[in-house]
């Protein structure tokens, strides 16, 4: 039980503001068509994409999750950061009280970008978080950023 906390740090060869449009803006239509295997698609629960919004992804059969949903905590178009909380998903919240991830997207070199990952965990009581399935969580939103990132490179002209 308590909080566990993780940092996360990788390169990506597009500006931080490409990837971060991609990411956060336009999500909820890129990375359904991106990701069709395993996101069936994401929609806007409640708001419009902005503070306070909630977001909710749904998965495929393939994937082991039904949904999840997100909520928008807060969102810096100026400094490409983003603060959302995930609130629900089915089974993670029966071990989970809450997991909160803070995005910070930097240049990089000419072309690139450093995008600074942090994830904090709240477990239920009596419950205590396995690294393996933090590791597994944290594998599937960096290949989701890979993904994104090759789309974008292959695209040069999609969110500039």
């Amino acid at each position: 039980m308590g909080i566990t906390r993780y940092h996360h740090t990788f390169r990506a060869q597009v500006t931080p503001a490409r990837m971060f449009k991609a990411l956060f803006l336009d999500s909820h239509n890129l990375c359904p068509k991106l990701m069709f295997a395993s996101i069936r698609n994401i929609e806007f629960i409640e708001g419009d994409g902005e503070v306070g919004s909630i977001k909710q992804v749904n998965f495929t059969e393939a994937s082991p999750l039904k949904y999840m949903k997100h909520r928008i905590d807060a969102l810096d178009k100026d400094n490409l950061t983003c603060k959302y909380t995930l609130i629900e998903a089915e089974p993670l919240m029966e071990k989970l009280e809450y997991v909160t991830y803070e995005v910070k997207f930097e240049r990089f070199g000419f072309t690139g970008c450093i995008c600074k990952l942090t994830s904090e965990y709240k477990a239920k009581e009596g419950i205590e978080i396995k690294e393996e399935d933090i590791e597994h969580g944290k594998d599937r939103a960096i290949g989701m950023y890979e993904v994104v990132e090759a789309y974008l490179m292959a695209h040069p002209h999609a969110y500039a």
